[in-house]
């Protein structure tokens, strides 16, 4: 990213659909690979099955919902830009902060998979090195430049895809019945369907991170619904072959493992047969599509707020490639840390599908706020209003409680020797976020008709008749503070 002649700091507009389709799906084709299986302990096969078709009504109303946001505000913030539209600052800080959760936490816990899954093709190599090693190697590929990123999300992703279809046919042939109706298909009863929620939304995290690409995107209002649209609709198609297939392979029972698609396919073929192992070195390729899919949309996140000023400002300093170093860096240490530390991905999980949960409830109460505070706003894609957003906020609350009650209260977190519930560890986070808005950030903002004024030139012009337009659009603006 580089300042334009206006002293602006804009990101470069090189993605199509296509690119957007493989960030979207590409951020969350990880969670095919691992960590929703945790919910069979929750739920049990019956449990987690009515719990993913639950959550993929949601996300369905969500991404729909999202598409209006996302195509009427294209800003790289994402929903911490339609927040503070619709609700003010602080609104707009506390939304970023908890997409910072989601997407600080998901990349330690992908990589927690991704160690696993090596390990498991080469046990020889430590999981914990692995681990460290990968994580590394994707943020630093993640300072080449955008379309260079997105081009390998495009690969990696497709690559996952392909995984998966060779799961699915090589698994469907040995698919029993009686393994959906064992002792473990409701071990807690119909209770274990909500305690399994914060795992199914596992199969859909960060789908929305493609927002945070929308001012990368060369025509984001006709792009965007494209994009998150049909992203949607295939990773639907791959959670039900998914859960199908892993519990009719008798995935459903004993302990949870990060590598489940490749332990169930080692169930019915051997762990020596070439099968398990094609699908783990696929596999790497979903994790890798997701962890450096997420790392884009952290990046751009923390980007956003600090030119805001929400966040300190070297945060959204530009390299000479165009890319948020210190917003890359930054978050991506604090990642390596989690990941090093952690001796399994549950609790990173919690952590991350809390801060998505939460986002989502609060950029829906947006979409409502703005449809009654801002008539006018130039809406490229309108969603079925009230009804689909009002179905989503509903299916919302409901995932955030279950998120809350059943998990965040119920988990602790290993940090410095001790298990730190996760409860205080997300209060600290919003407290000190809090303390720091109120004492330096709210001293800092941008004034909202900058923050979104550009935005409306650039979507119609280029970068470089932005330093023409500027003046105008600082005058004609309409937005109140």
């Amino acid at each position: 990213m580089e300042a334009s002649k206006s002293g602006k700091q804009e990101l470069q507009k090189a993605l199509k659909p296509i690119h957007l389709w493989a960030i979207a799906v590409g951020m969350v084709i990880s969670g095919q690979y691992f960590g929703w299986n945790y919910g069979f302990e929750q739920g049990g096969t019956i449990g987690l099955m009515v719990a993913a078709l639950f959550i993929t009504v949601f996300y369905t109303a969500f991404v729909f919902s999202y598409s209006e946001l996302s195509t009427s505000i294209p800003h790289a913030g994402g929903p911490s830009a339609y927040a503070r539209r619709a609700m003010g600052p602080f609104a707009g800080f506390m939304t970023g902060i908890s997409v910072l959760i989601e997407f600080v936490f998901a990349p330690p816990a992908i990589a927690v998979a991704t160690g696993a899954y090596i390990n498991f093709l080469i046990p020889a190599v430590h999981p914990v090195y692995a681990t460290v090693a990968i994580f590394v190697f994707f943020i630093l590929i993640n300072t080449i430049g955008v379309k260079g990123a997105a081009l390998i999300e495009l690969v990696a992703t497709i690559i996952a895809l392909i995984g998966l279809a060779i799961y699915f046919v090589a698994g469907s042939t040995h698919v029993r019945l009686d393994h959906f109706f064992t002792e473990n298909a409701l071990p807690n009863g119909w209770t274990g369907v909500w305690m399994a929620i914060p795992f199914a939304i596992w199969f859909y995290l960060a789908v929305e991170g493609g927002a945070m690409a929308a001012e990368e995107v060369q025509n984001p209002k006709k792009d965007i619904p494209k994009g998150f649209i049909a992203g949607i609709l295939t990773l639907a198609l791959c959670t039900i072959g998914t859960l199908m297939i892993t519990a009719g392979l008798g995935g459903g029972a004993g302990q949870p493992a990060d590598n489940p698609l490749p332990q169930a396919l080692a169930s019915v073929y051997g762990e020596a047969h070439f099968l398990p192992k094609l699908v783990a070195v696929i596999g790497l390729a979903g994790l890798i599509a997701s962890l450096h899919g997420i790392i884009i949309g952290y990046s751009r996140q923390t980007f956003a707020l600090s030119r805001a000023g929400y966040l300190p400002k070297f945060l959204s300093r530009l390299s000479k490639r165009q890319i948020p170093t210190w917003g890359l860096l930054i978050p991506g240490a604090i990642g390596v840390i989690a990941a090093a530390n952690a001796t399994f991905a549950n609790q990173l999980i919690i952590l991350a599908v809390f801060g998505a949960a939460m986002m989502y409830c609060l950029s829906l109460v947006s979409l409502f706020i703005l449809r009654k505070k801002e008539p006018d706003l130039h809406r490229p894609f309108k969603v079925y209003y009230p009804i689909v957003p009002g179905i989503a906020i509903v299916l919302g609350v409901i995932s955030l409680f279950c998120v809350i009650y059943y998990s965040v209260f119920n988990q602790s977190l290993p940090l410095f020797g001790m298990n730190v519930p996760l409860l205080y560890v997300l209060l600290f986070i919003y407290v000190v976020g809090s303390a720091y808005y109120y004492l330096v950030g709210r001293h800092k903002l941008l004034p909202i008709e900058e923050e979104f004024g550009v935005l409306d030139v650039l979507d119609q012009t280029g970068p470089e008749e932005l330093s023409s337009s500027v003046k105008i659009v600082k005058s004609d603006t309409k937005l109140g503070s």
